[in-house]
């Protein structure tokens, strides 16, 4: 479920943050935060980005640590989302 999540946050992050992608695309594994990103986000990006996730999928960002992990990269982000989304399916037990 994770891959199929990636082009899908790519372009969440991307309207979210008002950036355009830059050239060669955004690899999954590539840093989204910080001086070696190419998109140089900023913590009013990340709470862009955490609003635009909880409309769209219903997830809640707890905090600025659990934001600040999720949002590494974009598989990291797929993989956070997906942990979340199958813990509040219901059981099917």
């Amino acid at each position: 479920m994770t891959a199929a999540l990636i082009p899908e946050l790519k372009t969440l992050v991307l309207d979210a943050a008002d950036k355009a992608e830059p050239a060669g695309g955004i690899a999954p594994d590539e840093i989204l935060f910080g001086p070696e990103s190419r998109l140089q986000l900023d913590s009013l990006d990340a709470l862009q980005i955490s609003m635009a996730i909880q409309r769209r999928y219903g997830v809640r960002m707890a905090d600025s640590k659990e934001t600040r992990r999720a949002l590494a990269c974009l598989a990291t982000l797929a993989e956070h989302l997906a942990e979340r989304l199958a813990a509040a399916e219901p059981s099917l037990a």
